[in-house]
């Protein structure tokens, strides 16, 4: 039986009456909810990085040890995701979307209380099961809601995250440079009280209905081109977290104080975010492969150049990359929905966690790459892997289509 994407769920497959969703800004308002929910869990579920450069002295870390507590972070988040996104597709998402954001933020913001490797490495990862209960199940549910124009809503979600990457950086590092890493919980307050106010707006759809197949089982049909696709995001995503976690430690070593480091990988993450609100709508024009791939080859030269290029013009070059590099993540997830338009938890866990576990795992390879030759070499040696995320996207088909 087929199911239009507004219907609201109610019980166990059985659809109600079609519910038409009220139109903000051209997307459904629950689209908008969602968004702002992924701003919120992922200014503090990106507190680590912007913080690096302070838990490096007062924690002993070395670059390896701190890609090591990245990559744990990633993994964990990833493999729970695994678990959490074929659980939405069978069960009821809006209970993961609701409390995962609240248990991500309510964890993160004790990072700066940590005294330890090991507490700060704990704290986070559980900060980051939170997360992962909700990153497939809120990318699954804008994919249900989203209609005919699933490109341009996944755009508005992911733009809500990548936003909230954004914020991370400028919020974290001024506020603790003032007033103390001790002092983060304090952060979690008014991101609770706004969680309050937004997540009972979220309704309680169902994404899978009647006998039909769940879970992995249901897109094993597809698995050859999802795997070329998975594929490409690993790599994308490789060089991101490696330019997000140790972009912050190459600035300070260069000179600037943690809050100009911040402000300026805020820049780079912000420009990415943007980026991603423009890659959906041109990925429903024009084809989502030709996107991802042309954004990939464009990010190469720019992000490379912005770490060889002095002065302010690198500022402009990184972020120019980052704006590249960025517009291929909503594309990547819509892509995948299209590609296998069934159990969109499941696809999502594994092109949002799985793929992001994977590329975490090879952070601690750039961190001792960096203390074995430097931090800028790792990082124009990271700079030329879109390139070949970009030659294995130009295998995959140019439009895939949605099960209506």
């Amino acid at each position: 039986m087929e199911i239009d994407p507004q219907q609201t769920v109610i019980d166990e497959g059985v659809p109600a009456e079609p519910v038409a969703e009220r139109q903000v800004l051209g997307v459904p308002r629950t689209v908008l909810v969602m968004s702002g929910t992924h701003l919120i869990n992922d200014v503090f579920g990106n507190i680590y990085a912007p913080l690096l450069p302070l838990f490096i002295p007062r924690l002993g870390l070395s670059l390896t040890a701190a890609g090591t507590i990245a990559a744990m972070i990633y993994v964990a988040g990833s493999v729970a995701q695994l678990i959490f996104g074929p659980l939405a597709d069978r069960w009821r998402p809006k209970v993961l979307a609701v409390a995962g954001p609240i248990v991500a933020v309510t964890f993160m913001s004790l990072a700066g209380l940590a005294t330890s490797q090991t507490m700060l490495a704990v704290i986070l990862t559980v900060g980051c099961l939170g997360s992962a209960a909700f990153h497939p199940t809120a990318a699954a549910i804008v994919n249900r809601v989203g209609g005919a124009r699933r490109g341009t809503s996944m755009s508005v979600h992911v733009t809500g995250g990548a936003m909230g990457n954004a914020i991370a950086p400028v919020l974290f590092a001024p506020y603790v440079q003032y007033f103390g890493l001790s002092w983060t919980p304090l952060l979690a307050i008014p991101a609770l009280v706004l969680l309050g106010a937004i997540l009972r707006h979220i309704p309680d759809v169902r994404l899978a209905h009647g006998q039909a197949p769940a879970g992995f089982k249901a897109i094993r049909p597809y698995a050859s081109p999802l795997a070329l696709l998975w594929s490409a995001v690993v790599i994308r995503t490789v060089v991101a977290l490696g330019f997000s976690t140790f972009l912050p430690v190459l600035m300070t070593k260069r000179g600037m104080s943690v809050t100009e480091a911040g402000l300026a990988v805020g820049a780079y993450l912000a420009a990415g975010s943007i980026g991603g609100l423009t890659g959906g709508p041109f990925a429903d024009r024009f084809g989502p492969r030709r996107v991802i791939a042309w954004s990939l080859v464009l990010s190469v030269p720019l992000l490379f150049a912005a770490l060889i290029v002095p002065g302010p013009l690198a500022l402009v070059l990184l972020t120019a990359g980052g704006f590249f590099l960025g517009s291929t993540l909503p594309v990547n997830i819509t892509y995948a929905h299209a590609i296998a338009p069934v159990a969109t938890g499941t696809v999502s866990s594994l092109m949002l966690g799985v793929a992001w576990g994977v590329g975490g795992l090879a952070v601690p390879v750039v961190g001792m790459v960096g203390d074995a030759v430097g931090l800028q070499p790792a990082l124009l040696m990271l700079a030329f892997l879109p390139a070949v995320a970009a030659l294995l996207t130009m295998r995959l088909p140019e439009r895939a289509s949605h099960a209506a």
